[in-house]
């Protein structure tokens, strides 16, 4: 079906074609209801030509993004609404079935999976999917060393030291993160004076991405992923931890199937970062495991594909 039959249809036809294509692409029920909905936010709370506007765009990363900020509701304290990043990863995926793949489906339900691929992978992983992130998970149960050591930060984070208005306290999360992940951080104390001037708490409660970006910079160094383990340890629904074998596993996948257009910076952009973890999780059906279940199951991956001799460093950098 071409985007000028798709335009012409009411959005229950729309739908309906849609989750066609969606059901014959083996997504998840879950993930076809919620992106038979979710997809036509800007349709149903604008108008049908606002939204075509914002599929046909060339600038849609933007667009997209401006529109569903002035249309979803904003968070209590005024800023843009969290669920913002769903949103967006629905309707690029709409996108590129509309602009792509849709031209060779019709009403009566014959659709095609999408082609993407962009480049030939250095290595072959398996597409992610709920076996493939199942049985990383339960790999990760099964080691003692890390399941240990989760556990142990586990109870400092939450049980001893879960506030951060005491300097003792942040010195010793600090000095016990440098030393599990060897996150070479030379002088921990003027990186701990420097979190308990930001006062983080409440902004850690809440999900702030960019407390990150906060944290990271200290004395002309910049710890990047110091930062994201510290606020992931405090609150990891929130915050997905960047390492460099995350780095690897989401530039792969992004060159292979293009779930999400981003430049390799971006990563180390907190706020970028985790936009693109969600628009993975959201592309590959996954939404059933939390951030930190994503990150387990990405880490592994990425230890396994790209060892060292991949010019890799470790978790624990």
């Amino acid at each position: 079906m071409l985007l000028n039959e798709l335009k012409r249809l009411t959005l229950s036809e729309l739908r309906q074609v849609y989750r066609a294509y969606l059901s014959n692409a083996d997504f998840s029920p879950n993930t076809i209801q919620t992106a038979t909905s979710d997809s036509f936010y800007i349709w149903r709370k604008a108008s049908a030509y606002v939204f075509w506007e914002v599929i046909e765009s060339s600038t849609f990363e933007n667009i997209a993004f401006v529109t569903l900020g002035e249309l979803l509701p904003k968070q209590l304290d005024g800023t843009t609404n969290r669920n913002i990043l769903g949103y967006m990863a629905h309707l690029r995926r709409f996108r590129r079935f509309a602009l792509g793949d849709g031209a060779s489906t019709n009403v009566k339900v014959t659709v095609k999976p999408q082609q993407k691929r962009k480049r030939t992978p250095k290595v072959d992983i398996p597409t992610p999917c709920k076996k493939e992130v199942e049985k990383y998970l339960k790999r990760w149960e099964s080691m003692a060393d890390y399941a240990s050591q989760e556990a142990a930060l586990d109870k400092l984070f939450f049980t001893f030291a879960p506030e951060n208005t005491n300097i003792e306290d942040i010195l010793l999360k600090v000095s016990t993160l440098n030393d599990f992940y060897s996150t070479n951080i030379f002088s921990v104390f003027p990186v701990a004076e420097h979190i308990l001037s930001l006062n983080i708490d409440e902004r850690l409660k809440q999900g702030h991405p960019d407390l990150v970006d906060d944290i990271k910079g200290v004395n002309g160094r910049n710890h990047y992923s110091f930062a994201t383990k510290y606020c992931s340890h405090h609150n990891p629904l929130e915050y997905p931890i960047y390492d460099s074998y995350v780095d690897k596993i989401l530039r792969h996948f992004r060159n292979v199937d293009g779930f999400c257009e981003f430049a390799t910076d971006d990563l180390k952009e907190y706020s970028k970062f985790k936009m693109v973890i969600l628009a993975f999780r959201e592309y590959y059906g996954l939404t059933q495991y939390n951030l930190k279940e994503i990150d387990q199951y990405l880490w592994q991956l990425g230890k396994e594909y790209y060892p060292n001799n991949y010019g890799t460093k470790s978790k624990n950098t």
